[in-house]
């Protein structure tokens, strides 16, 4: 057998799919597409040098990797990837190789510090102690089934609050960034990161295929964006995914977090999607909390491991 590790093809749709396909069944807890894959590859800011790299087996895809530098953080000389096999195709050499290839990318434009997510399960922590990375910062993902369970009821608006969807502020998105840059920052994260290109954030995160403007939902006090929770959806497998819920610093306390994502997953159910995916870091107790309210259960957990070059 024969396994060898390539570039994702741009330009061949079959390529995505197939990569799709493989971290979906690796790692079903995060809504994978073909278009998704391809957005990623094609419109990451150049700077972050991002490959996906495909394994293959005599020919057949089996293992994926996602590679970048951590170009918008202000400490530099930081890397990540992200390496998923085919759970049936696993001991085949594939991760061996697309560890290294990652590796080799991301040491030749100046990394030192190397950041990959594992999944908690014994075998992929072995794996990555193998590889000299060692255990940190844990994250679990959350799963809600949205038609047969039941979500709290809609909340009253408080004094001087409106609600939008992202759709009507499409004529002008630049305040919701500027709140997406404040709430990114204060996440939980072992790689400080500032959103500073507002033309990048266009590309990579208001034109993304997944991207659901309609079931994105906004809180507004005195017509500026004060909280969001942005919806990603799949509407071929009927689900929703939360890709990111923040309140400005000026604003919290308040409870709008918690209307602003319940506004959105009610008109998620309504339209027709069965189930809710969302992920938080396993320290963020806050976050934890409301989507305990909501009725989320953890569905598996990973943990960030961290390997420092010499």
């Amino acid at each position: 057998m024969t396994v060898s590790v390539r570039d994702l093809r741009p330009d061949d749709r079959s390529d995505a799919e197939g990569f799709a396909r493989i971290r979906h069944l690796a790692l079903p807890h995060i809504l994978w597409t073909a278009d998704a894959v391809l957005h990623r590859l094609v419109h990451s800011h150049p700077d972050a040098r991002f490959r996906s790299l495909v394994a293959e087996a005599d020919g057949e895809p089996i293992g994926t990797a996602q590679v970048q530098l951590a170009h918008d953080s202000p400490v530099p000389g930081q890397g990540m990837l992200n390496i998923y096999v085919r759970p049936d195709r696993t001991r085949r050499g594939a991760g061996e190789l697309l560890v290294r290839a990652a590796e080799e990318h991301l040491t030749a434009h100046g990394a030192t510090k190397l950041f990959a997510w594992v999944l908690d399960e014994p075998a992929n922590r072995a794996f990555a102690r193998r590889h000299g990375y060692r255990a940190g910062r844990s994250a679990h993902f959350l799963r809600l089934d949205l038609l047969g369970g039941t979500l709290p009821p809609p909340q009253p608006l408080p004094p001087g609050v409106e609600v939008r969807s992202a759709a009507d502020l499409a004529d002008d998105p630049r305040p919701l960034f500027e709140l997406d840059t404040e709430t990114t920052r204060d996440e939980p994260s072992d790689v400080d990161t500032g959103l500073t290109d507002y033309g990048n954030w266009i590309e990579e995160n208001w034109k993304h295929p997944l991207l659901d403007r309609e079931l994105t939902t906004v809180a507004l006090v005195e017509g500026r964006p004060a909280a969001f929770s942005a919806a990603h959806t799949d509407p071929s497998t009927g689900r929703y995914a939360t890709a990111m819920t923040g309140t400005a610093r000026a604003f919290r306390g308040r409870g709008l977090a918690k209307l602003v994502k319940n506004d959105s997953l009610h008109r998620a159910r309504a339209a027709g999607f069965a189930h809710a995916l969302t992920g938080n870091d396993a320290g963020n107790g806050p976050m934890l909390a409301i989507n305990k309210w909501f009725g989320y259960e953890i569905c598996a957990t990973e943990v960030r491991h961290v390997r420092e070059l010499g």
